[in-house]
């Protein structure tokens, strides 16, 4: 067999893509695989040091149709009616505590709310044109007061205290759900979301995979660092092209035959000891394995008929401590452009 030369690895910065990224500005993104923050983030504000502005001293263009008022200190929301002409409204990063005086806005269709004080979806029965709704980072406990919303296609609940996916019966255009960072224990009440496409469910305490039969659209499934065992109720999911799965207590690859469009496969750190059950997979581009228990150089047959197969992660492996850890994956995997988080160059 012939050698290969292998110039420096190039480092690079990982992109996980494992939670929603719509959600969020740069400075406020979401990206950490175990639900963390950003390290470069700024630290938060105390908003109980903040005071509130008047609406009174901020000037509204009456014939705006993206109005943004990030971080305004706005402690209330009113004196909007002039915005006939709004489609967007941005209020995110202030210190509202209630939804309120928003039924003017009937041509609204994106409101953002992203990090503020706010306890309970209301008052938004008027908004029938919204399509994308954020209410990330605030202080929900339940998915509630929606049921006028039957256009909307992205709803970003994001990082609040919900313990139970519930009310989701009135979205039949609903394309993405981000439900991360919140206390549920169980996926349930979605059969009749048929058009979602991306579900995120990250940083939850969720146990079981199921209840996801009738997600027929479905191409990204994110349930990072939740508390599930067995890899099942996947069966139905035949679009499914993204599924993260990594900082569970997995054991086992198994459950996937019928999700043969997958191009992104995420189980790090979980307690995998094989890599098996995958051959089948033959479109995947991303394997992400690191931070499990392989040790048999075998197992990376299992991926020798993913000809598109680019980026693999198995670092903290026992395999990587073998010295020819790189050069054997390169070998075994000879489309492979990416081991770990460094780039080869050949």
């Amino acid at each position: 067999m012939s050698s290969l030369s292998v110039a420096e690895p190039q480092e690079m910065e990982v992109d996980r893509r494992g939670e929603s990224e719509e959600s969020g500005d740069d400075e406020t993104r979401r990206k950490s695989i175990n639900g963390d923050m950003d390290p470069n983030q700024p630290p938060a504000t105390n908003k109980e040091e903040e005071s509130p502005v008047d609406m009174d001293t901020i000037t509204l263009d009456p014939e705006e149709e993206d109005v943004d008022l990030v971080h305004c200190r706005i402690g209330k929301i009113e004196g909007l009616e002039v915005l006939q002409k709004a489609k967007t409204l941005s209020l995110r990063q202030n210190l509202i505590k209630k939804i309120e005086n928003l039924d003017s806005l009937c041509s609204l269709r994106e409101l953002d709310l992203y990090d503020n004080q706010i306890r309970k979806l209301e008052n938004l029965n008027k908004l029938t044109q919204l399509e994308q709704l954020d209410v990330s980072f605030n202080l929900l406990r339940k998915v509630e007061g929606l049921e006028q919303l039957s256009c909307l296609k992205k709803l970003f609940l994001l990082h609040n205290k919900i313990g139970s996916i519930t009310n989701m019966g009135h979205f039949p255009c609903l394309e993405m759900l981000e439900l991360g960072s919140n206390r549920i224990r169980v996926i349930e009440n979605l059969d009749t979301l048929t058009s979602l496409q991306s579900l995120f469910l990250g940083t939850n305490k969720i146990t079981k995979l199921q209840n996801m039969d009738s997600l027929h659209s479905l191409t990204v499934l994110s349930i990072q660092s939740n508390r599930i065992t067995k890899m099942e109720g996947l069966q139905n999911l035949v679009s499914l092209r993204e599924l993260y799965l990594s900082h569970n207590g997995i054991e086992v690859i198994e459950g996937l035959e019928n999700n043969k469009k997958l191009t992104t496969l995420d189980i790090a750190a979980n307690r995998v000891k094989k890599i098996e059950n995958i051959s089948h997979l033959t479109e995947l581009q991303e394997f992400w394995m690191n931070d499990n228990q392989i040790d048999n150089w075998s197992d990376l047959d299992e991926l020798k008929n993913a000809h598109s197969l680019e980026t693999v992660y198995l670092e903290r492996n026992p395999l990587q401590k073998d010295p020819q850890y790189r050069r054997k994956i390169m070998l075994a995997l000879p489309s492979v452009r990416q081991i770990d988080a460094t780039f080869i160059r050949f």
